[in-house]
């Protein structure tokens, strides 16, 4: 009969247990469930211009076509004079990056900031920083166009 009785309160001490690390699973689930269910919205940028103040063209007419481009630009890399005939814009993930206009005017894109590029205008990058620089690009075209067109005969200093 005593060992029935322990037997019996081996089980709801068990039970109890068992019942206790469910509850606070479901708490904790609960508490993730109401972080996860928490959407944030950050608008980073609406503009009709481009970083150096430049009016964005119209729309093409027809069929859109959305590029994304994810680009690397390791420290010291600079990439070739070119100009975009889309329009296009990004967000820098990592590093720091400087845009200069064919004019001289330049443009520091930080970690974490949006950058609309200049449409039909010259320019190029360079990653002056220590670190790689890593940009998500997204381009408005259409089919058959290109995203950049590169312009070898400019030197770059």
């Amino acid at each position: 009969m005593r060992q029935k009785k322990l037997w019996m309160l081996a089980a709801i001490l068990l039970i109890c247990g068992t019942l206790a690390v469910v509850i606070a699973c479901e708490k904790a689930n609960a508490q993730d469930d109401d972080s996860a269910v928490a959407v944030k919205s950050v608008e980073l940028i609406r503009t009709s211009k481009s970083w150096d103040g430049a009016d964005l063209p119209d729309y093409f007419e027809g069929r859109p076509e959305l590029v994304a481009v994810k680009y690397e630009f390791p420290a010291g890399q600079k990439l070739g004079w070119h100009h975009h005939p889309v329009m296009n814009y990004g967000i820098l993930v990592q590093g720091e990056l400087t845009i200069i206009g064919q004019d001289g005017q330049e443009k520091v894109v930080h970690e974490g900031e949006p950058v609309v590029e200049m449409v039909n205008t010259i320019h190029h990058g360079e990653n002056r920083g220590t670190k790689p620089v890593i940009l998500y690009m997204f381009y408005l075209s259409q089919e058959g166009m290109p995203l950049a067109v590169q312009h070898p005969d400019i030197p770059l200093d």
